[in-house]
C-alpha cells in the first residue's frame, strides 16, 4: 500500500510504506479486479504472491516476464518492481504482499549457521528471485496461516518460516541482471528487456538467435555473450525455463494430456520433453501432475 509517492527524476515512483520504525512487518491480503500498481521501489523488503493472475506481467529491474496463475517473488534493496495487467483476463486477482524492514534480524542473528540460507535470500533479493508453481506450494499454507494469525507476533513467526522455506528451496530464481537496475537505464537493459518481451510473447514458436541479435543491432555471437552474461543463462537455457514454467502451469491447471501440452508450450517431441522436464523439476510430467493433484497446497 503506497501511503505516500515522490517521483525521482525518472519513471520510477519511490513508495513510503506504512511500516514505522515499531513494526516488525506489515501484511495484506487483497483481492483486485485487475493490477494496476505502478513501478515502484522502496528499500524495505517485500514478498509477494499473486493468484488467478495467467497472462499479467511482472516487471522486477531489467527482467520483464509474463506470469501464470501463481506468482510468487521477494524483492529488496531498492530494486523496482511492479506487476501490470497485460494479459490477464481475471478480474479476481488475489494479492498478498508482506513487506519487513531491512534490519529485521540484525547481522548478529544472520551470522549464525541457522540463518545462512536466509540471509542468501535475502542479499539475492536485491535481483528478485522468483518461484515455480512446485516452490509456490510450499509456501501457500504457510501465507493461509500467515492471514490467519490471531496476532502479529503469530505472523512474525509465520515470516521466519516462510523465509526459510523459499531460502532453502532450489528452484528459486534470479530475476534482474543487475542490482538496483533502475539507477542503471541503459542502452543494454534495453536491448536485453526486448529480447525477453519478444521471449514471453513468443516461446511457443521457434527463438532464433539471429532475428534477437539483429533487433539488438548486434552480431549473433555477441548478442549470445551479452545475453548469458546479463542473465546468466543461454539462449536455449532461458528459452526452456519458459517453456517448463508455462508446461508447469498447463500440468496442475487443466486436465490437457500431456503431449497436447509439450507441443503448445514449444516443444517439439514429446520424449524429449519428458527427459528435459524430469532434469529441470525433478519428476516427469505425469509425476509432476499427480503429486499437485494429491497435494494440492496441503504440502
Amino acid at each position: 500500500m503506497i501511503t505516500e509517492q515522490e517521483e525521482n527524476k525518472g519513471e520510477i515512483i519511490t513508495e513510503v510504506t506504512p511500516l514505522s520504525e515499531c513494526d516488525f512487518l506489515y501484511v495484506v491480503d487483497r483481492t483486485k479486479d485487475n493490477l494496476s500498481f505502478p513501478v515502484h521501489r522502496h528499500s524495505e523488503f517485500e514478498i509477494n504472491f499473486v493468484e488467478n493472475c495467467e497472462g499479467a506481467r511482472r516487471i522486477v529491474g531489467d527482467s520483464v516476464e509474463i506470469v501464470g496463475d501463481f506468482d510468487l517473488t521477494i524483492v529488496g534493496h531498492g530494486v523496482e518492481h511492479g506487476w501490470e495487467q497485460y494479459e490477464c483476463k481475471s478480474n479476481h486477482i488475489r494479492e498478498i504482499t508482506i513487506q519487513f524492514p531491512v534490519d529485521i534480524f540484525g547481522n548478529e542473528m544472520l551470522r549464525r549457521t541457522q540463518m545462512q540460507p536466509v540471509k542468501e535470500l535475502l542479499e539475492n533479493a536485491a535481483k528478485g528471485v522468483a518461484y515455480p508453481v512446485g516452490s509456490i506450494m510450499k509456501v501457500y499454507h504457510h501465507l493461509e496461516e500467515m492471514m490467519n494469525a490471531k496476532s502479529s507476533f503469530h505472523q512474525m513467526m509465520k515470516l521466519i518460516e516462510i523465509l526459510h522455506t523459499m531460502a532453502i528451496d532450489p528452484n528459486g530464481r534470479l530475476l534482474s541482471s543487475t542490482k538496483h537496475a533502475g539507477t542503471q537505464t541503459t542502452v543494454s537493459n534495453t536491448r536485453l528487456r526486448k529480447a525477453q518481451e519478444y521471449i514471453a510473447a513468443h516461446y511457443k514458436e521457434e527463438v532464433r538467435l539471429p532475428f534477437l541479435a539483429e533487433m539488438a543491432g548486434m552480431s549473433p555471437s555477441s548478442f549470445s555473450r551479452f545475453f548469458k552474461l546479463r542473465t546468466g543463462r543461454s539462449l536455449s537455457d532461458y528459452v526452456i525455463g519458459i517453456r517448463l514454467d508455462a508446461a508447469s502451469r498447463e500440468l496442475v491447471s487443466t486436465t490437457t494430456p500431456i503431449a497436447d501440452i509439450c507441443f503448445s508450450s514449444g516443444f517439439n517431441n514429446v520424449s524429449n520433453f519428458n527427459r528435459i522436464f524430469k532434469k529441470n523439476k525433478g519428476y516427469t510430467p505425469k509425476e509432476f501432475r499427480e503429486i499437485y493433484k494429491r497435494n494440492k497446497f496441503l504440502v
